[in-house]
């Protein structure tokens, strides 16, 4: 068993120090893969000085090409699973046992970390907990799944769906609710499962701003509606599960 966590980076090299180590000690088993989105500041010499394995790209990919290019990584090295998780300190490494913990045991596919069935130690924006609460209603419609937190970037995985993003087009910049009505139209089961979610620790995040958020929303709901467009109006195109997985 192997298992991979990759924590996309944009200029985040005030932060890793504060992320890295408690993961590290969370979960010592797994190997740690920061790619640095092309950052300006020391992200890239922090994340080597840490221990972690470092992928840095020559042009910035915006968040989901980050992510897609750790999923890469971990498909062609034969990991087994694989957690997503961001570099500002926003995901508890102490949540990530118990977010990887079903997928282990073959009970899903995805498992999803949910701060509305856990804990968030923050406030956030008016806007922002209304677009949260939209996707969370739109994608129960689509996906016959109630699902409490939509736009949850902290989810764990198994080598199928790894190889399914690694393959498939993923998001480049908001990869959200959009891949979770992809992952449900081809065929892999989610589960969401209780996670603590804390501010960032330092630095500005990509939904900083209320103008930030209303594009966030604007550009969800037009992916959500061409994931939902492919679907139906191309058969075959998702899947309906890879060969190879878990057993």
């Amino acid at each position: 068993m192997s298992i991979l966590i990759i924590i996309p980076a944009h200029n985040e090299a005030e932060n890793l120090p504060h992320v890295l180590p408690h993961l590290k000690k969370a979960i010592p088993e797994a190997d740690i893969l920061v790619v640095d989105d092309h950052s300006s500041d020391e992200t890239a010499a922090v994340a080597c000085a840490l221990g972690a394995h470092v992928v840095r790209l020559p042009n910035n990919l915006g968040y989901g090409g980050a992510v897609q290019t750790g999923f890469r990584y971990g498909s062609e090295s034969g990991y087994d699973y694989a957690v997503m998780m961001d570099a500002d300190g926003q995901h508890d490494p102490e949540s990530v046992p118990a977010l990887l913990a079903p997928v282990l045991a073959g009970d899903c596919d995805v498992a999803l970390g949910s701060r509305f069935k856990g804990k968030m130690t923050y406030h956030t924006s008016f806007v922002r907990k209304m677009g949260m609460r939209m996707f969370a209603a739109i994608t129960h419609v689509l996906t016959g799944q109630e699902i409490t937190d939509a736009t949850s970037g902290f989810q764990a995985m198994n080598r199928d769906v790894m190889r399914f993003f690694a393959e498939e087009n993923y998001p480049s910049d908001y990869p959200d609710a959009d891949t979770l009505i992809m992952l449900h139209f081809a065929g892999f089961r989610v589960q969401e499962i209780p996670v603590v979610m804390h501010e960032r620790i330092a630095g500005e995040s990509m939904h900083g701003n209320s103008l930030r958020s209303i594009y966030y929303i604007a550009k969800m709901l037009l992916s959500i509606f061409m994931v939902y467009l492919r679907y139906h109006t191309q058969a075959g195109v998702l899947r309906p599960r890879l060969s190879g997985g878990q057993s």
